[in-house]
This record gives C-alpha cells, sequence and structure tokens, in this order.
C-alpha cells in the first residue's frame, strides 16, 4: 500500500468492524519519532537558498526525494507545507538511514 521508504511502511495495522460486517483494515496513528542517531557528521543543519524544494533537499542528501518526510520529523514537522524556511534559515537534517 505504501511505497518502500514511505514514513508510514513500518506503522502498525489494525481492524475494525464496520457496524455493517465489513472488516476494514487500516495504520494506527504514527506519531513524529524523536531523531534517531546522529545528525550529518559535516553541518547538521542545512542552509535554505533561494529556490530550495523539500524534494530537492531530500534528494541531495538521501539521493531519493521521496524522503523529504525524514527532514519533516526532524523539525518535528508533521506536514511538508508547514516546514516554511526563507532563504538563509537553517533547518535540521537526519543521517541517511536510521
Amino acid at each position: 500500500m505504501f511505497f518502500k521508504g514511505s514514513r508510514y511502511a513500518l506503522v502498525g495495522e489494525a481492524l475494525i468492524d464496520d457496524g455493517k460486517g465489513q472488516i476494514v483494515r487500516y495504520k494506527k496513528t504514527r506519531f513524529i519519532p524523536e531523531t534517531a542517531g546522529p545528525m550529518l557528521p559535516i553541518g547538521s543543519m542545512h542552509m535554505v537558498r533561494q529556490g530550495d524544494r523539500l524534494d530537492l533537499i531530500a534528494n541531495s542528501y538521501f539521493r531519493d526525494p521521496e524522503r523529504f518526510w525524514r527532514i519533516c520529523d526532524a523539525n518535528a514537522i508533521l506536514w511538508p507545507d508547514e516546514l516554511t524556511a526563507e532563504p538563509g534559515d537553517k533547518i535540521l537534517i537526519p543521517a541517511a538511514e536510521v
């Protein structure tokens, strides 16, 4: 259901009866975890530049634009649009793998 590397890939599943005899499978709630592991050894921050996008930043650090959610988690952001950064701001970049 979720692509490999998705933030929901390792979230547990549960079942519920919808009251009409159908069993519905769903993902349990995912809470933003503490960022595990060390930050990048050379500067744990990314200086935002004009034209930066979260997917492009993720691609430059992780070689995968769909890993943008790792940056969101490191900055305690649930939705990517909430990570509003202006040029010159610094955002946390976690280690490539947990």
